[in-house]
Protein backbone atom coordinates (compact mmCIF):
# COMPACT_ATOMS: atom_id res chain seq x y z
CA UNK A 1 0.00 0.00 0.00
CA UNK A 2 1.15 4.00 -1.17
CA UNK A 3 2.15 6.37 1.70
CA UNK A 4 -0.63 8.21 -0.15
CA UNK A 5 -3.31 5.51 0.32
CA UNK A 6 -1.73 4.80 4.42
CA UNK A 7 -3.01 8.80 4.74
CA UNK A 8 -5.88 8.44 3.17
CA UNK A 9 -6.98 5.69 5.82
CA UNK A 10 -5.79 7.51 8.23
CA UNK A 11 -7.65 10.36 7.55
CA UNK A 12 -10.59 8.47 6.65
CA UNK A 13 -10.60 7.25 10.57
CA UNK A 14 -9.79 9.67 12.28
CA UNK A 15 -13.06 11.55 10.33
CA UNK A 16 -14.95 8.61 10.96
CA UNK A 17 -14.18 8.83 14.90
CA UNK A 18 -14.96 12.61 14.47
CA UNK A 19 -18.59 11.88 13.28
CA UNK A 20 -19.34 8.73 15.86
CA UNK A 21 -18.73 10.76 18.49
CA UNK A 22 -20.71 14.15 16.90
CA UNK A 23 -23.59 11.61 16.40
CA UNK A 24 -23.55 10.16 19.78
CA UNK A 25 -23.77 13.89 21.58
CA UNK A 26 -27.45 14.46 22.09
CA UNK A 27 -26.51 18.14 22.26
CA UNK A 28 -23.51 19.22 21.77
CA UNK A 29 -21.70 23.09 22.57
CA UNK A 30 -18.51 24.22 20.79
CA UNK A 31 -16.62 23.37 23.65
CA UNK A 32 -17.76 19.84 23.67
CA UNK A 33 -16.97 20.01 19.17
CA UNK A 34 -13.04 21.42 20.10
CA UNK A 35 -12.64 18.68 22.83
CA UNK A 36 -13.51 16.15 19.97
CA UNK A 37 -11.67 17.38 17.42
CA UNK A 38 -8.37 17.50 19.85
CA UNK A 39 -9.53 14.40 20.79
CA UNK A 40 -9.07 13.28 16.71
CA UNK A 41 -6.36 15.90 15.22
CA UNK A 42 -6.02 15.98 11.82
CA UNK A 43 -3.01 13.58 10.74
CA UNK A 44 -1.53 13.88 14.30
CA UNK A 45 -1.61 17.71 13.84
CA UNK A 46 -4.14 20.62 13.71
CA UNK A 47 -7.75 19.80 13.74
CA UNK A 48 -10.16 19.55 10.73
CA UNK A 49 -12.60 22.08 9.52
CA UNK A 50 -16.28 21.55 10.06
CA UNK A 51 -16.83 21.71 6.48
CA UNK A 52 -14.11 18.51 6.17
CA UNK A 53 -16.38 16.55 8.87
CA UNK A 54 -19.49 17.43 6.78
CA UNK A 55 -17.97 16.36 3.39
CA UNK A 56 -16.80 13.12 5.34
CA UNK A 57 -20.42 12.43 6.63
CA UNK A 58 -22.27 12.98 2.94
CA UNK A 59 -19.40 10.33 2.01
CA UNK A 60 -20.29 7.37 4.29
CA UNK A 61 -23.82 6.90 2.80
CA UNK A 62 -25.95 9.75 1.28
CA UNK A 63 -28.20 11.31 3.64
CA UNK A 64 -28.24 9.67 6.56
CA UNK A 65 -25.73 7.71 8.81
CA UNK A 66 -26.58 5.44 11.73
CA UNK A 67 -29.85 6.55 11.85
CA UNK A 68 -28.69 10.37 11.27
CA UNK A 69 -29.73 12.83 8.40
CA UNK A 70 -27.24 15.51 7.02
CA UNK A 71 -29.79 17.98 7.89
CA UNK A 72 -29.38 17.15 12.14
CA UNK A 73 -25.55 16.49 11.51
CA UNK A 74 -25.22 19.47 10.35
CA UNK A 75 -26.75 21.75 12.94
CA UNK A 76 -24.92 20.56 15.08
CA UNK A 77 -21.78 21.27 13.21
CA UNK A 78 -23.45 24.52 11.89
CA UNK A 79 -21.14 27.67 11.97
CA UNK A 80 -22.32 31.25 12.24
CA UNK A 81 -25.85 30.43 13.06
CA UNK A 82 -27.33 33.50 13.15
CA UNK A 83 -26.98 33.19 9.37
CA UNK A 84 -30.58 31.24 8.84
CA UNK A 85 -31.59 31.81 12.05
CA UNK A 86 -34.11 34.26 10.96
CA UNK A 87 -35.85 31.20 9.07
CA UNK A 88 -34.78 31.64 5.81
CA UNK A 89 -31.27 31.73 4.39
CA UNK A 90 -29.77 35.54 3.25
CA UNK A 91 -28.37 35.58 -0.68
CA UNK A 92 -27.00 38.77 -1.22
CA UNK A 93 -25.80 39.24 -5.04
CA UNK A 94 -24.52 42.84 -6.19
CA UNK A 95 -25.33 44.42 -9.69
CA UNK A 96 -22.86 45.71 -11.56
CA UNK A 97 -21.47 49.38 -11.96
CA UNK A 98 -24.06 51.50 -13.24
CA UNK A 99 -24.76 55.27 -13.15
CA UNK A 100 -26.77 56.57 -10.34
CA UNK A 101 -28.98 59.94 -10.36
CA UNK A 102 -28.31 61.06 -7.17
CA UNK A 103 -25.21 63.38 -6.22
CA UNK A 104 -25.24 63.30 -2.56
CA UNK A 105 -22.17 64.16 -1.04
CA UNK A 106 -21.58 61.83 1.61
CA UNK A 107 -21.86 58.83 -1.19
CA UNK A 108 -18.05 57.34 -2.52
CA UNK A 109 -18.22 56.19 -5.73
CA UNK A 110 -15.58 53.67 -6.49
CA UNK A 111 -14.26 52.51 -9.85
CA UNK A 112 -15.82 49.12 -11.13
CA UNK A 113 -18.36 49.26 -8.15
CA UNK A 114 -22.17 50.42 -7.86
CA UNK A 115 -22.57 53.73 -6.55
CA UNK A 116 -22.08 53.74 -2.35
CA UNK A 117 -20.01 50.05 -2.82
CA UNK A 118 -16.52 49.65 -1.46
CA UNK A 119 -14.64 47.30 -3.10
CA UNK A 120 -13.32 45.96 -0.03
CA UNK A 121 -16.49 45.11 1.51
CA UNK A 122 -17.33 40.85 1.90
CA UNK A 123 -20.30 41.40 -0.36
CA UNK A 124 -18.25 42.89 -3.32
CA UNK A 125 -15.24 40.56 -2.76
CA UNK A 126 -17.43 37.77 -3.70
CA UNK A 127 -19.08 39.95 -6.01
CA UNK A 128 -15.96 40.47 -7.72
CA UNK A 129 -14.63 37.19 -7.93
CA UNK A 130 -17.68 35.83 -9.25
CA UNK A 131 -17.26 38.97 -12.38
CA UNK A 132 -20.50 40.36 -11.10
CA UNK A 133 -22.16 37.44 -12.63
CA UNK A 134 -25.97 36.72 -11.01
CA UNK A 135 -25.84 33.24 -11.58
CA UNK A 136 -22.07 32.59 -9.84
CA UNK A 137 -22.67 35.04 -7.71
CA UNK A 138 -26.13 32.64 -6.21
CA UNK A 139 -24.87 29.26 -6.84
CA UNK A 140 -21.53 29.69 -5.37
CA UNK A 141 -22.87 31.61 -2.21
CA UNK A 142 -25.52 28.40 -1.75
CA UNK A 143 -22.53 26.00 -1.94
CA UNK A 144 -20.90 27.94 0.65
CA UNK A 145 -23.82 27.88 2.72
CA UNK A 146 -23.93 24.21 2.19
CA UNK A 147 -20.51 23.43 3.13
CA UNK A 148 -21.14 25.60 6.48
CA UNK A 149 -23.66 23.12 7.44
CA UNK A 150 -26.58 25.83 6.33
CA UNK A 151 -29.96 25.07 5.11
CA UNK A 152 -30.64 26.12 1.24
CA UNK A 153 -34.18 25.26 0.56
CA UNK A 154 -35.85 28.80 1.57
CA UNK A 155 -34.01 31.47 0.19
CA UNK A 156 -34.12 35.27 0.55
CA UNK A 157 -32.49 37.07 -2.62
CA UNK A 158 -31.12 40.47 -1.49
CA UNK A 159 -29.76 41.93 -4.71
CA UNK A 160 -27.55 45.03 -4.10
CA UNK A 161 -26.32 47.53 -6.31
CA UNK A 162 -27.31 51.05 -5.28
CA UNK A 163 -30.35 52.01 -7.48
CA UNK A 164 -31.97 49.42 -8.55
CA UNK A 165 -34.58 51.20 -10.67
CA UNK A 166 -32.03 52.91 -12.70
CA UNK A 167 -31.18 50.00 -14.58
CA UNK A 168 -32.25 49.20 -17.81
CA UNK A 169 -35.28 46.95 -17.99
CA UNK A 170 -33.66 44.00 -20.20
CA UNK A 171 -30.61 43.83 -17.07
CA UNK A 172 -33.19 43.77 -14.22
CA UNK A 173 -35.30 40.78 -15.90
CA UNK A 174 -32.17 38.95 -17.16
CA UNK A 175 -30.51 39.60 -13.66
CA UNK A 176 -33.23 38.42 -11.90
CA UNK A 177 -33.58 35.20 -13.77
CA UNK A 178 -30.25 33.88 -13.97
CA UNK A 179 -30.40 34.31 -9.98
CA UNK A 180 -33.24 32.04 -10.22
CA UNK A 181 -31.81 30.03 -12.59
CA UNK A 182 -28.89 29.40 -10.37
CA UNK A 183 -31.50 28.17 -7.23
CA UNK A 184 -32.98 25.74 -9.64
CA UNK A 185 -30.07 24.37 -10.48
CA UNK A 186 -28.43 24.28 -7.07
CA UNK A 187 -31.45 22.25 -5.79
CA UNK A 188 -31.50 20.02 -9.13
CA UNK A 189 -27.76 19.26 -8.09
CA UNK A 190 -26.45 20.55 -11.40
CA UNK A 191 -22.96 22.10 -11.61
CA UNK A 192 -24.11 25.31 -13.95
CA UNK A 193 -21.07 27.23 -12.68
CA UNK A 194 -19.23 26.78 -16.29
CA UNK A 195 -21.99 28.01 -18.86
CA UNK A 196 -22.96 31.47 -17.28
CA UNK A 197 -24.57 33.04 -20.18
CA UNK A 198 -23.84 36.98 -20.60
CA UNK A 199 -26.48 39.63 -20.94
CA UNK A 200 -24.64 40.78 -24.53
CA UNK A 201 -26.51 44.23 -24.66
CA UNK A 202 -28.92 46.27 -22.57
CA UNK A 203 -30.97 47.71 -25.33
CA UNK A 204 -32.39 43.76 -26.51
CA UNK A 205 -36.11 43.59 -25.31
CA UNK A 206 -36.18 42.32 -21.75
CA UNK A 207 -37.25 38.44 -21.83
CA UNK A 208 -40.05 38.66 -19.38
CA UNK A 209 -40.78 35.00 -20.67
CA UNK A 210 -38.05 33.51 -19.98
CA UNK A 211 -37.93 35.39 -16.54
CA UNK A 212 -41.23 33.73 -15.87
CA UNK A 213 -40.61 29.98 -17.21
CA UNK A 214 -37.34 30.50 -14.33
CA UNK A 215 -40.12 31.72 -12.15
CA UNK A 216 -42.41 28.89 -12.54
CA UNK A 217 -39.76 26.30 -12.17
CA UNK A 218 -38.82 27.72 -9.21
CA UNK A 219 -42.26 27.54 -7.19
CA UNK A 220 -41.13 23.30 -7.06
CA UNK A 221 -37.47 23.38 -6.59
CA UNK A 222 -35.33 22.35 -3.69
CA UNK A 223 -33.94 25.53 -3.53
CA UNK A 224 -36.43 28.34 -3.47
CA UNK A 225 -36.73 32.07 -3.56
CA UNK A 226 -39.27 32.85 -0.59
CA UNK A 227 -38.39 36.69 -0.72
CA UNK A 228 -36.64 39.04 -2.94
CA UNK A 229 -35.26 42.50 -2.21
CA UNK A 230 -34.65 45.47 -4.28
CA UNK A 231 -33.33 48.63 -3.15
CA UNK A 232 -33.50 52.15 -4.37
CA UNK A 233 -34.09 55.58 -3.77
CA UNK A 234 -37.77 57.41 -2.86
CA UNK A 235 -37.78 59.76 -6.25
CA UNK A 236 -37.01 56.42 -8.26
CA UNK A 237 -40.74 54.66 -7.18
CA UNK A 238 -43.29 55.33 -9.57
CA UNK A 239 -46.92 53.27 -10.25
CA UNK A 240 -44.96 51.86 -13.00
CA UNK A 241 -41.58 50.91 -10.77
CA UNK A 242 -43.96 49.45 -8.56
CA UNK A 243 -45.20 47.25 -11.36
CA UNK A 244 -42.48 46.41 -12.52
CA UNK A 245 -40.94 44.94 -9.20
CA UNK A 246 -43.47 42.67 -8.56
CA UNK A 247 -43.59 41.29 -11.52
CA UNK A 248 -40.00 40.39 -11.11
CA UNK A 249 -41.02 38.92 -7.92
CA UNK A 250 -40.28 41.61 -5.29
CA UNK A 251 -41.75 40.95 -2.30
CA UNK A 252 -39.38 43.48 -0.03
CA UNK A 253 -37.83 47.22 -1.49
CA UNK A 254 -35.11 49.07 0.65
CA UNK A 255 -35.51 52.50 0.18
CA UNK A 256 -33.10 55.10 1.47
CA UNK A 257 -35.51 57.95 3.22
CA UNK A 258 -32.03 59.38 5.22
CA UNK A 259 -33.57 62.41 6.38
CA UNK A 260 -37.22 63.81 7.03
CA UNK A 261 -35.80 67.07 7.07
CA UNK A 262 -36.29 69.05 3.67
CA UNK A 263 -33.25 71.04 5.30
CA UNK A 264 -31.15 68.12 5.43
CA UNK A 265 -31.87 66.91 2.44
CA UNK A 266 -30.87 70.25 0.26
CA UNK A 267 -27.40 70.56 2.40
CA UNK A 268 -26.77 66.95 1.31
CA UNK A 269 -27.47 67.18 -2.24
CA UNK A 270 -30.13 64.23 -1.59
CA UNK A 271 -32.03 64.86 -4.99
CA UNK A 272 -35.32 64.60 -3.21
CA UNK A 273 -37.27 65.86 -0.59
CA UNK A 274 -39.33 64.25 2.10
CA UNK A 275 -42.40 64.33 -0.29
CA UNK A 276 -40.85 61.91 -2.78
CA UNK A 277 -40.18 59.70 0.34
CA UNK A 278 -44.22 60.49 1.24
CA UNK A 279 -44.79 59.07 -2.49
CA UNK A 280 -42.57 56.44 -2.94
CA UNK A 281 -43.57 54.63 0.32
CA UNK A 282 -47.22 55.02 0.16
CA UNK A 283 -47.27 53.08 -3.34
CA UNK A 284 -45.29 50.62 -1.77
CA UNK A 285 -47.07 49.95 1.02
CA UNK A 286 -50.66 50.11 -1.31
CA UNK A 287 -48.78 47.18 -3.55
CA UNK A 288 -48.23 45.00 -0.38
CA UNK A 289 -44.43 45.52 -0.33
CA UNK A 290 -42.36 45.33 2.99
CA UNK A 291 -40.88 48.64 3.60
CA UNK A 292 -37.25 48.58 4.48
CA UNK A 293 -36.26 52.51 5.27
CA UNK A 294 -32.43 53.33 5.43
CA UNK A 295 -32.16 56.56 7.42
CA UNK A 296 -28.49 58.16 8.46
CA UNK A 297 -27.88 60.33 11.52
CA UNK A 298 -25.36 63.19 11.53
CA UNK A 299 -25.53 63.73 8.47
CA UNK A 300 -23.83 67.89 7.22
CA UNK A 301 -26.66 70.07 8.61
CA UNK A 302 -28.31 67.80 11.55
CA UNK A 303 -27.49 67.95 15.03
CA UNK A 304 -27.85 64.92 17.62
CA UNK A 305 -30.86 66.77 18.82
CA UNK A 306 -32.31 67.17 15.95
CA UNK A 307 -31.84 63.49 15.25
CA UNK A 308 -33.90 62.04 17.29
CA UNK A 309 -37.07 64.12 16.73
CA UNK A 310 -36.14 63.11 13.03
CA UNK A 311 -36.07 59.73 14.12
CA UNK A 312 -39.41 60.39 16.27
CA UNK A 313 -41.10 60.97 12.84
CA UNK A 314 -40.19 58.08 11.23
CA UNK A 315 -42.72 56.25 14.01
CA UNK A 316 -45.38 59.08 14.28
CA UNK A 317 -45.98 60.36 11.27
CA UNK A 318 -48.62 57.40 9.61
CA UNK A 319 -46.91 58.41 6.12
CA UNK A 320 -43.39 56.46 7.45
CA UNK A 321 -43.74 53.60 10.10
CA UNK A 322 -41.72 51.36 8.60
CA UNK A 323 -41.13 47.39 8.70
CA UNK A 324 -37.61 47.10 8.77
CA UNK A 325 -34.66 50.20 9.39
CA UNK A 326 -30.95 50.64 8.73
CA UNK A 327 -29.34 53.23 10.59
CA UNK A 328 -26.08 54.18 9.25
CA UNK A 329 -24.71 57.15 10.96
CA UNK A 330 -22.80 59.45 8.45
CA UNK A 331 -18.97 58.42 8.02
CA UNK A 332 -16.38 60.50 6.24
CA UNK A 333 -15.30 58.57 3.64
CA UNK A 334 -12.15 59.89 1.58
CA UNK A 335 -12.90 61.55 -1.54
CA UNK A 336 -16.09 62.52 -0.97
CA UNK A 337 -17.66 65.74 -1.54
CA UNK A 338 -18.37 65.72 2.51
CA UNK A 339 -14.57 66.19 2.67
CA UNK A 340 -14.73 69.86 1.92
CA UNK A 341 -17.29 70.70 4.96
CA UNK A 342 -14.77 68.24 7.18
CA UNK A 343 -12.18 71.02 5.91
CA UNK A 344 -13.89 73.98 6.46
CA UNK A 345 -15.16 73.19 9.76
CA UNK A 346 -18.79 72.96 8.90
CA UNK A 347 -19.59 69.60 9.46
CA UNK A 348 -18.19 66.88 12.00
CA UNK A 349 -18.26 63.87 13.21
CA UNK A 350 -20.27 63.24 15.94
CA UNK A 351 -18.16 62.13 19.23
CA UNK A 352 -18.76 58.48 20.36
CA UNK A 353 -20.64 59.86 23.35
CA UNK A 354 -22.97 61.73 21.03
CA UNK A 355 -23.45 58.90 19.40
CA UNK A 356 -24.02 56.45 21.40
CA UNK A 357 -26.67 58.90 22.83
CA UNK A 358 -28.48 59.53 19.44
CA UNK A 359 -28.41 55.77 18.63
CA UNK A 360 -29.23 54.39 22.38
CA UNK A 361 -32.68 56.78 21.60
CA UNK A 362 -33.54 55.55 18.44
CA UNK A 363 -33.81 51.94 20.30
CA UNK A 364 -35.65 52.85 22.69
CA UNK A 365 -38.15 54.67 20.11
CA UNK A 366 -38.60 51.60 17.65
CA UNK A 367 -42.01 49.85 18.01
CA UNK A 368 -42.67 46.64 18.39
CA UNK A 369 -43.56 45.83 14.92
CA UNK A 370 -40.21 46.90 13.31
CA UNK A 371 -37.54 45.22 12.92
CA UNK A 372 -33.77 46.99 13.15
CA UNK A 373 -31.94 45.46 10.40
CA UNK A 374 -28.65 47.12 11.13
CA UNK A 375 -26.98 49.93 13.12
CA UNK A 376 -23.76 50.93 11.37
CA UNK A 377 -22.37 49.76 8.37
CA UNK A 378 -19.83 47.72 7.94
CA UNK A 379 -17.01 49.91 5.93
CA UNK A 380 -13.67 49.09 6.37
CA UNK A 381 -11.62 51.29 8.13
CA UNK A 382 -9.16 52.37 6.06
CA UNK A 383 -11.72 53.85 4.17
CA UNK A 384 -12.84 56.32 6.82
CA UNK A 385 -11.60 59.68 6.97
CA UNK A 386 -13.58 60.77 10.09
CA UNK A 387 -16.38 59.29 12.25
CA UNK A 388 -17.53 56.05 13.52
CA UNK A 389 -15.26 53.05 13.17
CA UNK A 390 -17.09 50.41 15.37
CA UNK A 391 -18.99 47.20 13.24
CA UNK A 392 -19.97 46.15 16.49
CA UNK A 393 -21.89 49.69 17.70
CA UNK A 394 -25.21 47.83 18.22
CA UNK A 395 -23.63 45.55 21.16
CA UNK A 396 -22.32 48.75 22.59
CA UNK A 397 -25.61 50.33 22.36
CA UNK A 398 -27.42 47.17 23.55
CA UNK A 399 -25.16 46.96 26.67
CA UNK A 400 -25.64 50.94 27.36
CA UNK A 401 -29.42 50.18 27.49
CA UNK A 402 -29.09 47.24 29.54
CA UNK A 403 -26.73 49.45 32.15
CA UNK A 404 -30.10 51.52 32.29
CA UNK A 405 -32.26 48.75 32.60
CA UNK A 406 -33.85 49.24 29.23
CA UNK A 407 -34.31 46.43 26.41
CA UNK A 408 -34.99 47.17 22.90
CA UNK A 409 -38.23 45.63 21.77
CA UNK A 410 -38.01 45.70 18.02
CA UNK A 411 -38.27 42.09 16.06
CA UNK A 412 -34.12 41.03 15.83
CA UNK A 413 -33.95 41.47 19.66
CA UNK A 414 -37.01 39.49 20.27
CA UNK A 415 -36.60 36.40 17.46
CA UNK A 416 -36.74 33.65 18.95
CA UNK A 417 -33.71 31.96 17.12
CA UNK A 418 -32.76 28.41 17.48
CA UNK A 419 -34.60 28.18 20.86
CA UNK A 420 -37.22 25.54 21.54
CA UNK A 421 -40.44 26.66 21.32
CA UNK A 422 -43.59 24.78 23.65
CA UNK A 423 -46.46 25.86 21.39
CA UNK A 424 -48.73 25.85 24.63
CA UNK A 425 -47.19 28.53 25.80
CA UNK A 426 -47.37 30.95 23.46
CA UNK A 427 -49.88 33.64 23.74
CA UNK A 428 -50.75 35.66 20.28
CA UNK A 429 -51.19 39.50 20.37
CA UNK A 430 -52.50 41.92 17.94
CA UNK A 431 -50.67 45.64 17.67
CA UNK A 432 -52.64 47.79 15.17
CA UNK A 433 -51.80 51.61 13.85
CA UNK A 434 -52.82 53.89 11.52
CA UNK A 435 -50.72 54.39 7.64
CA UNK A 436 -51.52 56.78 4.96
CA UNK A 437 -53.75 53.84 3.64
CA UNK A 438 -55.40 52.90 6.16
CA UNK A 439 -54.65 50.45 9.25
CA UNK A 440 -52.11 47.77 9.82
CA UNK A 441 -52.43 44.66 12.35
CA UNK A 442 -48.77 43.50 13.12
CA UNK A 443 -50.25 39.74 14.36
CA UNK A 444 -47.72 38.00 17.08
CA UNK A 445 -46.99 34.82 18.57
CA UNK A 446 -44.47 35.46 21.79
CA UNK A 447 -43.41 32.99 24.57
CA UNK A 448 -43.65 33.85 28.47
CA UNK A 449 -40.10 35.75 27.64
CA UNK A 450 -41.76 37.94 25.00
CA UNK A 451 -39.72 36.00 22.57
CA UNK A 452 -40.82 36.13 18.90
CA UNK A 453 -41.81 32.87 17.04
CA UNK A 454 -43.94 34.52 14.37
CA UNK A 455 -45.52 37.47 13.41
CA UNK A 456 -47.74 38.43 10.18
CA UNK A 457 -48.41 41.69 8.68
CA UNK A 458 -52.48 42.85 7.57
CA UNK A 459 -53.27 45.78 5.71
CA UNK A 460 -56.78 46.93 5.35
CA UNK A 461 -56.66 49.76 3.17
CA UNK A 462 -59.89 52.24 3.98
CA UNK A 463 -60.69 52.73 0.49
CA UNK A 464 -61.97 48.93 0.52
CA UNK A 465 -60.88 46.36 -1.93
CA UNK A 466 -58.95 43.60 -0.97
CA UNK A 467 -57.08 43.22 2.53
CA UNK A 468 -53.45 42.58 2.08
CA UNK A 469 -50.82 40.52 3.62
CA UNK A 470 -47.46 41.71 3.52
CA UNK A 471 -45.72 39.48 4.91
CA UNK A 472 -45.81 36.15 7.57
CA UNK A 473 -42.81 35.26 9.10
CA UNK A 474 -41.76 31.82 11.15
CA UNK A 475 -38.79 32.14 12.94
CA UNK A 476 -36.16 29.96 14.17
CA UNK A 477 -33.38 27.58 12.17
CA UNK A 478 -34.69 27.62 8.40
CA UNK A 479 -35.75 24.49 7.61
CA UNK A 480 -35.59 22.41 4.86
CA UNK A 481 -38.49 21.52 2.95
CA UNK A 482 -40.67 18.66 4.11
CA UNK A 483 -38.42 18.35 7.63
CA UNK A 484 -40.47 18.10 10.76
CA UNK A 485 -39.45 18.84 14.21
CA UNK A 486 -41.95 19.39 16.92
CA UNK A 487 -40.41 21.70 19.29
CA UNK A 488 -39.35 23.98 16.59
CA UNK A 489 -41.24 27.43 15.74
CA UNK A 490 -41.31 26.51 12.06
CA UNK A 491 -43.42 23.51 12.32
CA UNK A 492 -45.99 24.67 15.02
CA UNK A 493 -47.97 25.63 11.83
CA UNK A 494 -48.09 29.20 12.99
CA UNK A 495 -47.97 30.65 9.94
CA UNK A 496 -51.11 28.82 9.22
CA UNK A 497 -52.74 29.88 12.34
CA UNK A 498 -51.70 33.59 11.74
CA UNK A 499 -53.30 33.48 8.16
CA UNK A 500 -56.85 32.49 9.87
CA UNK A 501 -56.73 34.90 12.06
CA UNK A 502 -55.77 37.65 9.45
CA UNK A 503 -59.07 36.26 7.68
CA UNK A 504 -61.25 36.67 10.55
CA UNK A 505 -59.95 40.24 11.09
CA UNK A 506 -60.51 41.16 7.45
CA UNK A 507 -63.18 39.45 7.14
CA UNK A 508 -64.87 41.54 10.37
CA UNK A 509 -64.08 44.94 8.79
CA UNK A 510 -65.90 44.50 5.61
CA UNK A 511 -63.03 42.79 3.28
CA UNK A 512 -64.49 40.65 0.44
CA UNK A 513 -61.05 39.22 -0.11
CA UNK A 514 -57.83 38.54 1.38
CA UNK A 515 -54.87 38.85 -1.12
CA UNK A 516 -51.10 37.83 -0.43
CA UNK A 517 -47.48 39.21 -2.26
CA UNK A 518 -46.27 36.02 -2.18
CA UNK A 519 -42.85 35.34 -2.97
CA UNK A 520 -42.59 33.07 -5.79
CA UNK A 521 -41.09 30.03 -3.52
CA UNK A 522 -44.14 30.59 -1.98
CA UNK A 523 -47.04 29.85 -3.78
CA UNK A 524 -47.35 26.44 -3.32
CA UNK A 525 -47.56 27.33 0.45
CA UNK A 526 -50.53 29.66 -0.27
CA UNK A 527 -52.11 27.42 -2.54
CA UNK A 528 -52.54 24.92 0.37
CA UNK A 529 -54.21 27.32 2.37
CA UNK A 530 -56.80 28.17 -0.34
CA UNK A 531 -55.10 31.12 -2.32
CA UNK A 532 -55.57 31.07 -6.03
CA UNK A 533 -53.24 32.91 -8.61
CA UNK A 534 -55.15 36.01 -10.04
CA UNK A 535 -52.30 38.60 -11.17
CA UNK A 536 -49.48 38.92 -9.64
CA UNK A 537 -51.00 38.18 -6.23
CA UNK A 538 -52.55 35.37 -4.86
CA UNK A 539 -56.30 35.74 -3.60
CA UNK A 540 -58.62 34.25 -1.05
CA UNK A 541 -62.10 34.97 -0.77
CA UNK A 542 -63.54 35.89 2.61
CA UNK A 543 -66.59 34.95 4.14
CA UNK A 544 -69.44 37.60 4.33
CA UNK A 545 -69.70 37.72 7.87
CA UNK A 546 -67.47 36.20 10.35
CA UNK A 547 -67.39 34.91 13.93
CA UNK A 548 -66.19 37.29 17.14
CA UNK A 549 -62.50 37.11 17.30
CA UNK A 550 -61.48 33.74 20.26
CA UNK A 551 -59.11 35.58 22.91
CA UNK A 552 -57.34 32.61 22.82
CA UNK A 553 -54.63 32.05 19.72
Amino acid sequence: MSDASLQTDSRRDELDAIIEEVIACERIDQRTLDRILRRHPREGRGIYSKREILSAFRDRGGEESRGTSELAFAEKLRTCPTRSLSGVTPVAVLTRSFPCPGRCIFCPSELGMPKSYLADEPGCQRAVVNRFDPYLQTWNRLLAYRRMGHPTAKIELIILGGTWSSYPEAYQVWFVRRCLEALNDFGAGVDGRGEVAELTADSQPPQWGALEEAQCANESSQSRCVGLVVETRPDQVSGEEVLRIRRLGGTKVQIGVQSLSDEVLVKNRRGHDVGASRRALHLLRGAGFKLHVHWMPNLYGATPAADLEDFDRLFSDRDFRPDEIKIYPCSLVRGVELERHYRSGAWRPYTQEELLEVLSGCLRRIPEYCRLTRLARDIPSHYILAGNKLTNFREVVTAHLAEQGFRSRDIREREIRGRSCDPERLSLSSTDYATSLGREHFLQFVTPEDRLAAFLRLSLPASGGSAMIREVHVYGVAADLGERSPRKAQHLGLGRRLLERAARIAAQAGHRDLAVISAVGTRDYYRALGFRDRGLYQHRPLRESAPELATSP
